[in-house]
C-alpha cells in the first residue's frame, strides 16, 4: 500500500457526515492512513450533495480548485463520491480538471478496489453503480465526539416532485434494528452520550419486525446512552403513535424537524408531498400537546414554480400558527430528472429572493419572540466541546436542540449538566451551572 493516505471533505447533510466516517473506516481497513488535510493527501475524495443547485456547484468549483492545485502531482488522486457522481456521473470528466475517480453512495465498500484499479491504469474511474438492497453500519475504532449519527434507513420512495434524492440515493431500505442497536452500544462503549438516528425519511423506518416507533423504544434502553435525536420525518408518515412515544421515552428528546416546504394546498400539491396544510397543522398541535415544550423545526422551499402570491401568504401564515423554532429556509431550483424539472421555472428570480427575505425575517421574529421568555430557566445541557472562540466556556445542546454556552468551571466534556439561562441572542444562549449531573 506504500501508506498511501486519503482526505475527505464533506458537503452536504448528515448522510454524508455518516457516509464519509464509513469511507474513512472502509479505507482504513484496508491499509490506507487518513490524512489531517487536503494538502498532505496522497487521495482527496470530496463526498457531495445533489439536492440544490448551489450545493453542486461550490462541490464542482471545490474539486476542480484541488485538481487544479495538484497537476503536477500526478500519483494524487482526485475523486467526487456521493449524490452529485450518482447523478451527473461521466459528465463530471466533461467540466474541465483532473478527476480521477467518480463513485456513487452504494459504491463505498468497493472503493479500496476501484483505487487499486485506478492505480493500475490510471484512466479515470466511474463507478455509479446501484444497489437497491445495499445497507452499511459503522464500527469504528475510536471516537472523540459525545454525539454520533447512526443511519437506520437509506433511499427515499416519496417521488417529491423538486427532489433529486430517489434518483441518486434509491429506494428506502431500513437497516436491520439488531445492527442498529448493535452499532449504538459500540458507540455508546466508545464514550457517546447522544446518537441522532438518521435516514432521508426515519419515520417510514420497517425491516420486517419493527416499525420507528418500535425502534425508538429499543435504542432507549440501551444502557449508558444518554440522549437520541432523529431526522428527518415526513409530516405524512408521522404518526400520533410516534408522537406519543417521543414525549413518553425519557431519552428521546423534544424536538421534531418537520419539513413543511409550503403553507399552500396548491403548491403541496404540486410538490407531491401527501398532505395538506390543514393536516400539517393538526399534526403540529398535536404534537405540541403531546410532548410539552416540545421544539418544532421544518424546511421552508419559497419559489416553486407558478407559486403566486397568495400561496406565498399562505406559507407565512401557517409558519406564524406553528411557530416554529428553527427552520431552513431556500429559494427553488430546477434539479434536472424531477418531475418539478418539466415544469416553467416562472417565478422571477428577483421575487424568489424578496419571499425568502420575508420567510426569513418572519422566522427570525418567531425565534425572538421565544428566546425572550428563556432567562431564569433551566434547562438539560449535554457538553459537546471547548468554545474555539472563548477560552474557559464549552459548548452544548440542550434537549430541544438550542445551542447553549456555559463557563467551563468543574465542568467536562460529555457531562451533562442542569443550567440556568442568563442570556440569549438569536442562534446561542448562555447558562451557568446549577446542578452537575455526573455519571454522564
Amino acid at each position: 500500500m506504500d501508506d498511501k493516505t486519503f482526505f475527505i471533505e464533506t458537503l452536504g447533510c448528515q448522510m454524508n457526515i455518516y457516509d464519509s466516517a464509513f469511507v474513512a473506516e472502509v479505507l482504513t481497513g484496508a491499509g490506507y492512513k487518513q490524512a489531517a488535510d487536503a494538502a498532505g493527501a496522497d487521495i482527496i475524495l470530496i463526498n457531495t450533495c445533489s439536492v440544490r443547485e448551489r450545493a453542486e456547484r461550490k462541490a464542482l468549483t471545490r474539486a476542480y480548485e484541488l485538481a487544479s492545485r495538484r497537476s503536477g502531482d500526478p500519483d494524487t488522486v482526485i475523486g467526487i463520491i456521493g449524490c452529485m457522481a450518482q447523478r451527473l456521473g461521466k459528465s463530471l470528466l466533461d467540466h474541465g480538471g483532473r478527476i480521477d475517480l467518480v463513485a456513487g453512495p452504494d459504491t463505498y465498500p468497493r472503493l479500496p478496489a476501484l483505487l487499486e484499479t485506478l492505480r493500475a491504469g490510471r484512466d479515470p474511474v466511474i463507478d455509479i453503480a446501484r444497489d437497491p438492497g445495499g445497507m452499511y453500519g459503522l464500527r469504528p475504532g475510536g471516537h472523540d465526539r459525545v454525539t454520533a449519527f447512526v443511519t437506520i434507513m437509506r433511499g427515499c420512495n416519496n417521488f417529491c416532485s423538486y427532489c433529486v434524492v430517489p434518483y441518486v440515493r434509491g429506494p428506502e431500505r431500513s437497516k436491520p434494528h439488531r445492527e442498529v442497536l448493535d452499532e449504538v452500544g459500540h458507540l455508546v462503549d466508545l464514550g457517546v452520550k447522544e446518537v441522532t438516528l438518521i435516514g432521508q425519511n426515519v419515520n417510514s423506518y420497517d425491516d420486517g419486525e419493527l416499525d420507528f416507533g418500535d425502534l425508538l423504544e429499543s435504542v432507549n434502553e440501551v444502557p449508558g446512552l444518554r440522549r437520541i435525536r432523529f431526522t428527518t420525518s415526513h409530516p405524512k408518515d408521522l404518526t400520533h403513535t410516534v408522537i406519543e412515544k417521543i414525549g413518553s421515552l425519557p431519552k428521546v428528546c423534544e424536538h421534531i424537524h418537520l419539513p413543511l416546504q409550503s403553507g399552500s394546498d396548491r403548491m403541496l400539491d404540486l410538490m407531491n408531498r401527501g398532505y395538506t396544510s390543514g393536516a400539517y397543522r393538526d399534526l403540529a398541535a398535536f404534537a405540541r400537546t403531546a410532548i410539552p415544550g416540545v421544539a418544532l423545526s421544518t424546511d421552508i422551499l419559497v419559489g416553486f414554480p407558478s407559486e403566486e402570491a397568495r400561496d406565498h401568504k399562505n406559507t407565512l401564515e401557517v409558519m406564524e400558527e406553528v411557530g416554529f423554532e428553527s427552520a431552513f429556509m431556500f429559494c427553488y431550483s430546477a434539479r434536472s430528472g424531477t418531475a418539478a424539472a418539466d415544469l416553467p421555472d416562472d417565478v422571477p428570480e428577483e421575487e424568489k429572493v424578496r419571499r425568502l427575505k420575508q420567510v426569513i425575517a418572519l422566522q427570525n421574529s418567531l425565534i425572538d419572540r421565544k428566546k425572550r421568555c428563556m432567562p431564569g430557566t433551566t434547562v438539560e445541557i449535554l457538553v459537546e466541546r471547548e468554545s474555539q472562540k472563548e477560552p474557559g466556556f464549552l459548548i452544548g445542546r440542550t434537549r430541544k436542540n438550542w445551542l447553549a454556552k456555559l463557563p467551563q468551571k468543574g465542568v467536562r466534556r460529555g457531562e451533562v449538566v442542569t443550567a440556568r439561562i442568563t442570556g440569549v441572542s438569536r442562534w446561542m444562549i448562555t447558562c451557568e451551572t446549577v446542578e452537575n449531573q455526573i455519571g454522564a
